[in-house]
């Protein structure tokens, strides 16, 4: 028949409903709360892992009766409170308002069974308007530091990307060249734009030259204590009004801003690997963070041809605090013995159309990076479902880390 089977146990769910409908709910949770619109939940996971349609997307296209009748029957069965349905499903159901199917879901359609969206965006900052941001600070010096000043040079900013000492600073800035000149090659770049964004961007290692700049991105090492210190610095040596943006993946935003006086200033700008070529951007918004501050973060990041969405700070942001739960449930399926390592990816290749498997993706993400994220998702949100899975910790205990150490969930050592 030319299918690709897979076996697997007895419960509900089977594999590709199991593992998508927890991923579902839990983003109807993450509107629910008005933690993220329902464009950048969706915008975040289709850029930011490759997936073919968004969550709150697919949910109306599955049909919120559908959705709700699974994940109810999912709950009875296994009493996983992850996959309790979240109350807005029940009142949408209620309503009437069954997804594309009925005209009207978590998104509003030309008609019934249209798939045309007709109020796409719940809020929008306007992008016609220039920031006023002509001048950006990079501080560290690896790949994600020197592809986040090659982002703004090429957007026609200047940029001063300060490293430990002047060595670091120019092997950095020739990362940077060495990017553009392969962008170049590949002919999505002209000789004389890249000469031109070279002109823009200057290494050093001092932190004083950043004295009038109008946003910083601090991008060095993922230690509080660290990014602490550099704040404090940052505070003292930037002019009033000066942007201070972190580009943590894991850490509170509003720890750093509360060591500066201008908390109001600071703002989480989460780029993603490679950050030249990786459009998301996630905006995070502390509780201090000003709303003009917010917009001018949203405005510079397109300006840069970004895309931006925007979230509280919260241990995940949108991209983290939905995947990585998903990557740990299915460890736990292949603890219960529920299927194998091979068939779970393919089933969610095959069938949910997602790139990689989340074993494929484990392995590459890195199994001691996708333990600490896992461990700080737990400590935020203290659900019992977001306990790191036994064998995830076990593999990253005997130093089976993935495709950088050679084996973890396989192995590469052939």
């Amino acid at each position: 028949l030319g299918k690709q089977p897979v076996v697997i146990g007895d419960r509900a769910g089977f594999i590709a409903n199991a593992l998508l409908f927890g991923y579902l709910n839990h983003a109807v949770s993450m509107y629910e709360s008005n933690y993220a619109t329902r464009e950048d939940i969706d915008d975040a996971m289709r850029l930011g892992c490759g997936l073919p349609m968004g969550p709150l997307m697919l949910l109306d296209l599955i049909g919120l009766d559908t959705a709700y009748e699974i994940l109810d029957t999912m709950y009875k069965q296994g009493r996983d409170r992850l996959h309790a349905p979240a109350p807005i499903l029940k009142q949408l159901v209620t309503a009437g308002l069954k997804g594309r199917k009925s005209g009207r879901g978590f998104y509003t359609y030309e008609a019934p069974g249209s798939p045309v969206v007709v109020d796409l965006r719940e809020s929008a900052v306007d992008a016609t308007e220039e920031p006023a941001v002509q001048s950006v600070g990079v501080v560290g010096s690896g790949t994600m530091a020197s592809g986040i000043a090659e982002v703004f040079a090429r957007a026609g900013r200047n940029v001063i990307l300060v490293a430990r000492s002047a060595d670091k600073a120019q092997q950095a800035v020739a990362a940077v060249e060495r990017s553009l000149d392969k962008a170049v090659e590949k002919g999505v770049l002209e000789a004389a734009e890249r000469d031109e964004a070279l002109l823009r961007l200057r290494g050093t290692a001092s932190l004083a030259e950043l004295s009038y700049v109008d946003l910083v991105v601090e991008a060095v090492v993922e230690d509080l204590a660290v990014k602490k210190a550099l704040f404090i610095e940052l505070d003292r040596i930037c002019k009033p009004g000066a942007i201070l943006a972190t580009t943590t993946s894991s850490l509170p935003v509003i720890d750093l801003a509360v060591v500066t006086s201008r908390p109001s200033d600071v703002v989480g700008l989460h780029f993603f690997n490679p950050a030249s070529r990786m459009k998301l951007v996630e905006v995070v918004r502390t509780v201090a963070t000003s709303d003009s501050v917010v917009d001018v973060a949203v405005a510079v990041c397109r300006i840069a041809g970004k895309h931006p969405v925007t979230c509280g700070d919260r241990a995940g942001f949108i991209v983290n605090a939905l995947l990585f739960p998903y990557l740990n449930d299915a460890i736990k399926m292949i603890e219960a013995n529920y299927s194998t390592a091979d068939d779970i990816d393919l089933a969610m290749k095959k069938g949910c159309g997602y790139p990689m498997g989340p074993f494929e993706l484990l392995d590459v993400v890195g199994l001691d990076v996708s333990l600490a994220i896992q461990r700080t998702l737990y400590l935020e949100f203290r659900e019992p479902g977001f306990a790191p899975a036994p064998r995830l910790e076990h593999l990253v205990t005997a130093g089976y880390l993935g495709r950088k150490s050679g084996r973890g969930f396989r192995d590469y050592s052939g």
